[in-house]
């Protein structure tokens, strides 16, 4: 699969489903390897449950012991305005990736794109969910080598 965007995006939103582990995790990752390449960076939720709180504490906890810092992230959910305001969409998993093609809004053509992708040598088709699996060290091993794929393409 071609992980490379028609041009380089410059707005990258991050989107998993509740927005309190892999995707505020994949924004501090990639904010943190991305230096000083003028980047915006967000991430949302597909869904709204969370929707004004922080990431999750193990998650916070997980990235804190690998020097990330998420406390300032709040959760939010996405919607199809999403589209014009970032110049492409990452997403953890194909159930994310079909409930953001879902709200796409008619002529819009902002790349929607999975997160694993970038890391094609790992095989993963999505990075898991650590809220039910528990595993917050794997996912954000994961959303690391993700990051510097992402980074390495654009």
């Amino acid at each position: 699969m071609d992980t490379r965007p028609e041009t380089t995006p410059r707005r990258i939103l991050f989107v998993c489903l509740g927005n309190i582990c892999r995707s505020p995790a994949a924004e501090a990752v990639t904010r943190a390897l991305a230096g000083t390449r003028g980047l915006t960076l967000d991430s949302a939720g597909t869904g709204g449950w969370h929707v004004g709180k922080p990431p999750h504490p193990p998650m916070r906890a997980a990235a804190r012991a690998r020097g990330y810092d998420l406390e300032a992230l709040r959760a939010r959910q996405f919607g199809p305005a999403d589209f014009d305001r970032f110049d492409l969409i990452v997403a953890m998993d194909p159930d994310n990736i079909a409930e953001i093609e879902r709200q796409r809004p008619a002529g819009n053509t902002t790349p929607v794109l999975p997160f694993t992708g970038y890391a094609p040598e790992t095989g993963a088709r999505a990075v898991p969910d650590p809220y039910f699996t528990g595993d917050y060290a794997g996912a954000l091993e994961l959303i690391e080598t993700c990051a510097r794929g992402l980074l390495a393409r654009i």
